[in-house]
């Protein structure tokens, strides 16, 4: 039987028991789709469980229940701001912040404020959860959140922090662009190349040898494409030119990579003789 025809109860039952957490997601997936008061009710209970297990599978549930706008997204919020008062599990921190993340279009001052006091644990489950509950908030304290979280010394963490900082959000200040130019040199190239995006999207000229550099060295990836043509700087074609050139032949290249330089140098030649033609 198709687990679309399975019962709330049986669901639940299989996402309890089983000894593997394959299914788990296409489990939730299935309940999500599910918006009923009855679930509503019978995820809340869950997260009043002692077993953590049991905890993050309401939180999860909660999380995406049912189409935006959301049926219960007042007391699904509600329930998970209580749930941060207490819980200490940091998996389940994890779970309940990533699930603010999906639903943080609305928080008030006070709620981001308590999201943000999470910048002092140090377990890196936290702080990735942490990251995915600030992403897209325009607000001053989560700005200087991921200003710290943006050199955290994880790289997973940087490079979403940074993410957040440099394309989530359309704020534009001193204290933005440097902690995006603090990340030009990241040892991680996810990292390294969301900082360029970020400061190209603010039109911080000091990128623009950052992006030279970047294509001199030929180990870029398709981020850098974006900011090149955020600057749409007419110097970067030679350079563009020259990397197809010297890949042309070599079949070791992606052969979309190739494709999206090939796209880049044409949509920089096209916006850059617009450039010329309205000025």
């Amino acid at each position: 039987m198709s687990r679309k025809n399975w019962t709330d109860e049986k669901i639940i039952s299989r996402l309890i028991n089983n000894k593997t957490d394959k299914s788990r997601w296409e489990n939730i997936r299935t309940l999500r789709q599910r918006p009923s008061e009855e679930l509503f009710l019978q995820s809340v209970e869950l997260t009043k469980s002692d077993n953590t297990k049991i905890r993050k599978i309401g939180i999860d549930i909660l999380a995406q229940l049912g189409s935006s706008p959301r049926p219960f997204l007042k007391e699904t919020l509600k329930i998970y701001f209580e749930l941060l008062e207490i819980e200490t599990d940091p998996d389940v921190l994890m779970s309940l912040l990533y699930s603010i993340g999906h639903n943080n279009e609305e928080l008030n001052k006070e709620q981001i404020e308590k999201i943000c006091s999470f910048i002092d644990k140090e377990n890196g489950w936290v702080k990735e959860g942490l990251v995915s509950a600030l992403l897209g908030i325009d607000n001053s304290t989560v700005i200087e959140t991921l200003t710290k979280l943006s050199s955290d010394k994880l790289s997973y963490i940087r490079n979403w922090a940074t993410f957040g900082l440099g394309t989530q959000i359309e704020r534009n200040n001193k204290i933005i662009r440097e902690a995006l130019w603090n990340r030009v040199n990241d040892k991680h190239q996810e990292t390294k190349l969301e900082a360029i995006v970020g400061l190209a999207k603010r039109k911080d000229n000091r990128v623009n040898e950052i992006i030279k550099r970047e294509i001199i060295d030929g180990e870029y990836g398709i981020l850098l494409f974006e900011a090149i043509l955020e600057i749409k700087d007419k110097e970067f074609l030679p350079l563009l030119k020259q990397n197809l050139k010297s890949i042309k032949s070599d079949k070791n290249i992606n052969p979309e990579w190739k494709k999206d330089l090939k796209n880049c140098i044409n949509e920089l030649t096209k916006l850059t003789t617009e450039k010329r033609t309205t000025a």
